[in-house]
């Protein structure tokens, strides 16, 4: 036991212990959430959640594009119902007319756009996150920096 511990009583306001807080007791402030809506719908706003609207549009609407998915779906099926009776010859055959089937509808520029922009929306995402986490780590360094722990008892 240090010499400082004396100065330290379980009662004062400032000595709660960090363990006992929990995800599921934390209240977030309404003003975080209405800044994380906010920013939410503003990236609605960008091209790439504009296009990618209108191009699950398209695909939903095209008929063609709709039945390959479906297809691909039902044979997607058929593996799990082989994998039970482990019939590695039929799963490898399935997997092989997937494999075709998905090649087709990739082939489809809407598809592959689609695609495209769902990869720009993650990477918008993440850019987000990034910018967020990288702020919060530079306010925290800073703080801790200039606040530093006393390291007599005086």
């Amino acid at each position: 036991m240090s010499q400082c511990d004396h100065n330290h009583h379980d009662n004062e306001p400032h000595a709660f212990k960090v363990e006992e807080f929990t995800n599921t007791e934390m209240i977030v402030r309404e003003d975080i959430l209405s800044k994380a809506k906010e920013l939410a719908n503003l990236l609605t706003t960008s091209n790439e959640v504009q296009f990618y609207q209108k191009a699950e549009k398209q695909i939903s609407n095209n008929p063609d594009i709709q039945v390959l998915i479906s297809a691909i779906k039902k044979k997607q099926k058929e593996i799990v119902a082989f994998q039970t009776f482990q019939n590695a010859k039929m799963i490898e055959k399935i997997e092989n007319e997937i494999e075709v089937l998905q090649d087709e509808l990739d082939g489809i520029p809407i598809v592959n756009e689609f695609k495209q922009t769902q990869d720009d929306i993650n990477y918008l995402l993440q850019l987000v996150m990034s910018v967020i986490r990288d702020t919060i780590s530079d306010k925290i360094n800073v703080e801790a920096g200039s606040a530093e722990a006393p390291t007599s008892c005086d």
